[in-house]
């Protein structure tokens, strides 16, 4: 889970090691693989929340010809914290009928609890204030999560839609779904400076700063 955005940030630690490179980072999740009908809340939770999905970025610092009406997206920095709980709330584990995933209902409890902490590095080291920056990508695990990081971070309905949007349009599709919400607010009229979150098994939070850029022609 949450490879997508340890990818962006191999693909920007390589373009900038190589101006000249591109990268191409693709996500495919095939979840309803490891589906399992069982009578445990967590396996029905996970079952629900859960869906198929791919996804697809090109990354490079070369200067290309964008047009206005294609917007990109620039990647500023990145930053990954591991919370001190939750090793066994969220997880996968391999089962004698293949994967099997760990959905603990203490998720949404352990996200508000540290993604404060776990954004505080990424925003002390570019100068930037939870308050201050006016679009976020949140990784749609389910409604409870979204619910948590707005109210902790204090968000507001309208900077939250691109993740509600996407989780009801698609669900949870692991590590493509942050991507799909990065589009979503790529092609919207919005730009600016962009905080992404994304949480994984441990249970780790990736986060990065990135700027919706409507006429800049890097990615």
């Amino acid at each position: 889970m949450q490879r997508s955005v340890p990818g962006l940030r191999a693909a920007d630690t390589a373009c900038r090691s190589d101006p000249q490179a591109v990268v191409l980072v693709v996500c495919v999740e095939l979840c309803t693989l490891h589906l399992h009908v069982r009578n445990d809340p967590d396996t029905i939770m996970g079952n629900a929340l859960f869906a198929d999905g791919a996804a697809a970025t090109v990354i490079t610092a070369r200067d290309t010809e964008v047009s206005e009406s294609e917007p990109v997206l620039e990647l500023l920095d990145f930053e990954t914290t591991l919370a001190p709980v939750g090793e066994d709330e969220l997880a996968w584990s391999v089962g004698d009928e293949g994967f099997e995933m760990i959905l603990g209902t203490y998720v949404p409890r352990i996200i508000d609890d540290h993604v404060t902490d776990a954004l505080a590095p990424l925003l002390a080291r570019t100068g930037h204030d939870v308050a201050e920056i006016p679009l976020w990508a949140v990784h749609p695990g389910g409604r409870s999560i979204l619910d948590k990081v707005q109210s902790r971070l204090a968000l507001t309905d309208e900077q939250m839609e691109p993740s509600r949007a996407v989780l009801a349009d698609a669900g949870n599709m692991s590590s493509a779904t942050i991507l799909f919400v990065l589009d979503r607010l790529r092609t919207s009229d919005r730009a600016g400076v962009t905080a992404a979150l994304a949480f994984g098994p441990g249970l780790s939070i990736e986060s990065a700063l990135l700027r919706v850029a409507p006429d800049q022609g890097r990615a």
